[in-house]
């Protein structure tokens, strides 16, 4: 494997969609039992353990407090308004639904990048944004009795936010350690989504003790994995496994729960993929002009 550093990538990246699939299932089963918020919370908590040891394994804890503190609030403060959106989604939608809306992520990934980081996209680039956002409107079925609903925004909403805190990566990846973004963003979704639900906070069931730690565990190995994933492999090589996860749902949703996406939400996940998919083909494209 470290004489195919794109092998090791891809491997890490395939082992972190699994764990955060499994995390997102976790946090499904969660979210008829307690608000929004809360469960934000626990996802933050259940995985700072895990997180503090791998830190700890690392040496790293000396670069936690040299941050770029502004950038890192707001990053809390998306981590916060993301997380609460995906779980309210996933209270009435399927696993592989809400997944087919995320997936619009990266196509405002690249179309922040240019306000934001003076990035060039090109009109083709911009065309694979547009088309993508035709499938988000296929899923939605704005015009009928589809995913038109507050799920369905909110997981558009959840897209954002996540979009935006790609964006505040890219800017502390120059300064800041690894360890100290994962660190940070756990610890203040942890407080300040704890903070929010204190005041409808609701006992925990003894029988969701298992599954909170599971979430805790899956959500901390697969920060670990998608972190080992970047470092081994090409960004435009390992990138596009993330829509596995699109698999992991469909099982996830009928092992789980017994449901399947209709045709009209396969058009839309295709139509999505394959302009992200496209979308990762032409920065490859554009990345190797600029570095033959």
């Amino acid at each position: 494997m470290s004489r195919n550093p794109n092998l090791a990538g891809i491997l890490a990246m395939l082992a972190a969609v699994g764990l955060f699939s499994l995390m997102d299932a976790g946090l499904k089963l969660l979210s008829p039992h307690y608000p929004p918020l809360q469960v934000a919370a626990l996802r933050g908590a259940a995985s700072l353990p895990f997180v503090l040891l791998w830190i700890g394994l690392r040496g790293g804890f000396a670069t936690l407090w040299k941050v770029r503190w502004g950038l890192h609030l707001l990053r809390g403060v998306l981590a916060v308004t993301m997380m609460v959106c995906f779980i309210h989604a996933l209270r009435t939608l399927p696993l592989s639904t809400v997944y087919t809306l995320f997936f619009v992520a990266p196509l405002m990934i690249t179309a922040l990048s240019v306000p934001v980081l003076g990035e060039y996209v090109g009109p083709r680039r911009w065309t694979a944004i547009a088309i993508g956002l035709v499938g988000v409107l296929v899923v939605l079925r704005p015009a009928g009795e589809g995913m038109f609903t507050l799920a369905g925004l909110a997981v558009l909403g959840a897209a954002a936010g996540y979009a935006t805190s790609a964006i505040t990566v890219r800017v502390l990846a120059r300064t800041d350690s690894t360890q100290s973004m994962v660190f940070w963003m756990l610890t203040l979704l942890t407080l300040g989504a704890g903070a929010l639900a204190a005041p409808g906070w609701v006992p925990l069931q003894a029988a969701h003790v298992g599954i909170i730690a599971g979430i805790g565990l899956a959500g901390a190995l697969g920060q670990y994995a998608i972190t080992e994933a970047f470092r081994h492999g090409e960004a435009s090589v390992i990138a596009p496994f993330e829509y596995t996860a699109l698999a992991w749902g469909l099982g996830l949703d009928l092992a789980l729960w017994g449901v399947l996406p209709d045709g009209v939400t396969w058009l839309g996940a295709a139509i999505i993929v394959l302009s992200g998919l496209y979308l990762l083909h032409r920065e490859r494209v554009h990345v190797e002009a600029e570095h033959p």
